[in-house]
């Protein structure tokens, strides 16, 4: 069991290590990392490079976020163990977003591979994360404070559905602080007044 375990977790971090927003800005002979606020994430690239180009950066990190869930689900399978293994996927396709060893370990923040993580293991949680982030959004165009919000509903939704199951509810609690933490800054900025709405169907600044 520890050698299946120890396989899948770095095949997913290797997967998460595959960057939509740096990739795709890459195809354009740029660095989204060196624009904006320097973050390899969805809102930094929507906000340089505008919305209408932000589809392929949102597939390659939804692709990566479900393919590791249902690859190390299909691996504990045999184990009766589906659960945990999409959730021990989803642990490391998330930490490698937020900390690619192949980019310098400086990722992006891991809210939309996080929700498409929670709609894998639990269809409810993703749907109550939606609700939130959408909700914060609309309210206040501030992507920041919906995915602030959000990422604590990952972790309120893990307690709430999967408090049964001890490893899969420490995963979901694991995975939402993880997102809380890596949004520090912007807490902080929201904080101070200072945090950047954003047009998430925007044209972007270098349109």
């Amino acid at each position: 069991m520890l050698f299946p375990a120890i396989i899948t977790a770095l095949a997913c971090y290797l997967l998460g290590n595959l960057n939509g927003a740096v990739l795709v800005s890459f195809m354009m002979h740029d660095d989204v990392r060196t624009h904006g606020s320097g973050n390899a994430g969805l809102t930094n690239f929507i906000r340089n490079y505008g919305a209408s180009r932000s589809t392929m950066v949102i597939a390659i990190d939804v692709i990566k976020a479900v393919l590791a869930c249902f690859m190390a689900g299909l691996i504990f399978e045999a184990h009766d163990m589906v659960l945990e293994g999409r959730t021990l996927g989803g642990i490391f396709v998330m930490l490698g977003h937020d900390f690619p060893a192949l980019l310098g370990f400086k990722g992006g923040k891991g809210i939309l591979s996080g929700w498409f993580i929670a709609w894998v293991i639990d269809w409810r949680i993703g749907l109550l994360i939606a609700i939130v982030f959408f909700t914060a959004y609309l309210l206040t165009q501030y992507v920041s404070l919906g995915s602030i919000l959000a990422a604590a509903t990952f972790g309120v939704g893990f307690v709430i559905f999967h408090h049964d199951n001890v490893f899969v509810m420490l995963g979901g609690i694991f995975m939402g602080l993880l997102t809380v933490f890596m949004h520090r800054g912007n807490l902080m900025r929201l904080f101070r007044g200072e945090e950047t709405k954003t047009n998430l169907l925007g044209k972007g600044t270098r349109s």
